[in-house]
């Protein structure tokens, strides 16, 4: 049976078992529930030190008893790739526990013939999706046994593709049992990172990127994904997960169209350090959940 090996324990958060419990446990209760229960969420997917206390505001707003499947949508960080690919493996590992990869629904997103396989390697240098793991296992912890993953990895996708994304995920989003985690960390700020933008009237540097990430979050609260196009074509904002973005608010707009009320929220803003001068650098964070009933 091909598991995936938990590449990233070790490095970006905590090989053992023990500490790992510990370190969720204190940020989920440090976390309050108050925009669920979440039918998909949006976190980060940095190392643990820089964004764990983070990503907990939106893990909090899971109701582990209604989920049984969980879609992961990460973007690709090392491999290009046009659409977006499935996982060839079996079952994901974490230190709490193996998650199992739901093969039947890998199964009819393949038959859609807009899917394609990312091979055992592309999978375990990724990040974007592994940091998700230990926080899913722990949410789901009570649960262990009745529930499933499906990790997709997303490209560089157009609007369009975007929109094709989006509605082939809708019929999934419409059944309760099903949660959707969005991959992604906000503004990649620095020489480093190739982008210094700074509107001055903000004041310091990370004030400036907090205003360009928080209007990016009121976009993304509309739930309109051509203003969320518009925004970045206007600012190029380094958030890594657009595109998984991009395809949450296009499946959304489906479920609006079918008449469901949606309701986004973001509920937790974090940066990795405070950037002063033009030397510096930093990523943000921010964690969110969505709501709707149909």
């Amino acid at each position: 049976m091909s598991s995936r090996k938990a590449s990233h324990a070790g490095s970006w958060y905590t090989s053992s078992a023990n500490e790992l419990r510990r370190q969720l446990d204190n940020w989920l209760a440090s976390a309050c529930l108050s925009h669920g229960p979440a039918r998909a969420i949006i976190a980060p997917h940095a190392g643990y030190t820089y964004c764990g206390a983070c990503g907990a505001f939106a893990y909090r707003q899971v109701s582990p008893a209604v989920v049984k499947r969980i879609f992961i949508l990460g973007p690709s960080h090392h491999v290009r790739l046009r659409g977006c690919a499935l996982s060839v493996a079996k079952k994901y590992e974490t230190p709490l526990y193996d998650l199992k990869i739901d093969i039947e629904v890998n199964a009819e997103l393949e038959k859609t013939g807009h899917f394609s396989w990312m091979d055992m390697k592309t999978d375990e240098d990724e990040h974007s999706i592994e940091m998700h793991l230990p926080y899913i296992a722990k949410v789901m912890e009570e649960f262990k046994n009745q529930f499933s993953i499906v990790p997709v990895l997303v490209g560089s996708l157009n609007p369009d593709q975007e929109a094709l994304y989006g509605r082939l995920f809708t019929k999934y989003f419409l059944e309760p049992e099903n949660l959707f985690v969005i991959s992604s960390d906000f503004c990649h700020w620095g020489q480093r990172f190739n982008y210094t933008y700074y509107d001055k009237s903000s004041g310091p540097i990370y004030k400036s990127i907090e205003s360009l990430d928080k209007r990016g979050m009121e976009i993304i609260e509309t739930l309109d994904p051509a203003s969320f196009t518009s925004y970045l074509r206007e600012y190029n904002n380094t958030i890594c997960g657009r595109h998984p973005i991009g395809v949450l608010l296009n499946a959304v707009k489906c479920l609006q169209e079918k008449g469901c009320n949606t309701n986004f929220k973001f509920l937790k803003y974090a940066q990795s350090s405070q950037c002063k001068h033009m030397d510096d650098s930093s990523v943000s964070y921010a964690a969110g959940s969505l709501v709707f009933e149909c």
